[in-house]
């Protein structure tokens, strides 16, 4: 989303900033109109603070690191914003004030920020809560998911009350307002090295000065605003393009795990059914012996030439070849059973693989219309560069000429003399 939709009301003037210094340092005896003058300050410092972060970061068109003032006064901010309003815990020590409490629900909320806090709990140096809450954040801005934590975090106000009071920001309407402000935060790449960072003992206090600038200042040129909102544009295309080939990817992976699992199906249907047709030669060769006995036993009745033993012998035989015949037979049953299921579960499969197939497609053409627009919007930069070149050249022209025309006069006055 490009930077002036999100910030096109945001003050940026000596005048505003001077009114929030003097909010900060306001003595009423209010302790609700108290908390309001602070949650307003705090939206307002966070306004600031984003916007001059996603301003410099577009100017400067690299990977911002820790050592980068502006982002230093960024997480400054968010951890003001994220202690207001905290229940002080009781420990042995005292009472202790963390807002690493409430960024350990986030993984319970959102299953992809277990990683973030499983890596921040692994991290050697952090001795303190508030060095775990602070190295949580700097990993969720480097995995350009804060927003989405963030907003997850504050849609569960039953959960926050825990370690908020009432009237604290996150319980109100200017935390979700700086929730979405956050959003604007995805266009910048940032990379930090936490392992040789004091992230315990730093202090967290805001730099107004860094937003002390004159309101003239912040008027630039149309041809300015214009290539700005291309790079905007052309930054959030980009983004969409990552999340879009993430999740055809992902698709991709689905699908060739089905295929898979649709081969060793057909493979175990193969087994099965070579298993049927072995039980069924068995029961054929059962029967036919079977019969053989039986008639061999008529046979030796109407000759009554056998002895009693071996008629009785016959018979028992005979029943275990019958209940052999029987117990073959429920074999057979619960084998063409299996083979109906297994032949349900492959139609069922090669329904969900044709579905897969048809998203995929449906992806891959959205991803090729991505493409097409950024290649569009770069098109479109490389215009407006060539325009201000040649707007450059027609300026050093004139000039110039003025410098010319200029002497001509003069020369023109000495003449005249």
């Amino acid at each position: 989303m490009p930077s002036d939709m999100l910030y096109k009301n945001v003050a940026y003037s000596w005048e505003d900033l001077t009114d929030v210094v003097e909010r900060l340092r306001d003595d009423s005896e209010d302790p609700n109109y108290l908390m309001a003058n602070e949650r307003m300050n705090l939206m307002n410092m966070a306004k600031l603070s984003i916007k001059g972060l996603i301003e410099s970061a577009l100017n400067l068109g690299r990977t911002l690191d820790s050592d980068y003032a502006p982002l230093q006064q960024f997480f400054v901010v968010m951890e003001h914003c994220l202690k207001h309003g905290l229940k002080a815990k009781k420990t042995f020590l005292g009472q202790n004030k963390s807002f690493w409490g409430p960024l350990e629900l986030v993984e319970k909320l959102v299953p992809e920020a277990a990683e973030i806090t499983a890596s921040v709990k692994d991290l050697p140096g952090l001795k303190t809560p508030v060095g775990r809450g602070r190295a949580w954040l700097r990993l969720a801005l480097m995995q350009k998911k804060l927003s989405e934590y963030m907003k997850a975090l504050i849609n569960r106000k039953d959960l926050l009350s825990e370690f908020y009071e009432p009237n604290a920001l996150m319980m109100e309407e200017e935390g979700a307002i700086i929730a979405g402000l956050l959003v604007g935060l995805n266009v910048i790449d940032a990379n930090f090295c936490m392992k040789g960072e004091d992230l315990d003992s730093q202090v967290g206090v805001i730099d107004f000065s860094m937003y002390l600038k004159d309101g003239n200042s912040t008027k630039g040129s149309e041809g300015d605003g214009q290539i700005t909102a291309i790079l905007d544009q052309k930054n959030y295309v980009e983004e969409l393009n990552r999340h879009l080939s993430a999740t055809v990817n992902n698709l991709q992976a689905k699908v060739d795990a089905l295929e898979k699992s649709n081969t060793k199906l057909t493979e175990e249907l193969a087994v099965a059914n070579n298993r049927i047709i072995t039980l069924q030669e068995e029961m054929e060769r059962v029967k036919e012996e079977s019969s053989y006995i039986l008639e061999s036993s008529r046979k030796a009745t109407k000759d009554r030439t056998a002895d009693g033993q071996a008629l009785t012998e016959a018979r028992k035989q005979l029943k275990e070849e019958t209940q052999l015949r029987l117990d073959v037979e429920k074999e057979l049953e619960a084998q063409i059973g299996m083979r109906q299921e297994m032949e349900l579960a492959m139609k069922m499969l090669e329904k969900d693989v044709c579905e897969k197939q048809d998203a995929l497609v449906a992806l891959r053409q959205q991803l090729d219309d991505l493409r097409a627009l950024k290649h569009e919007l770069s098109f479109k930069l490389q215009s407006s560069d060539m325009g201000a070149k040649q707007k450059s050249e027609l300026n050093s022209r004139l000039e110039e000429k003025t410098n010319q025309m200029a002497a001509t006069i003069k020369q023109l006055e000495q003449s005249r003399v």
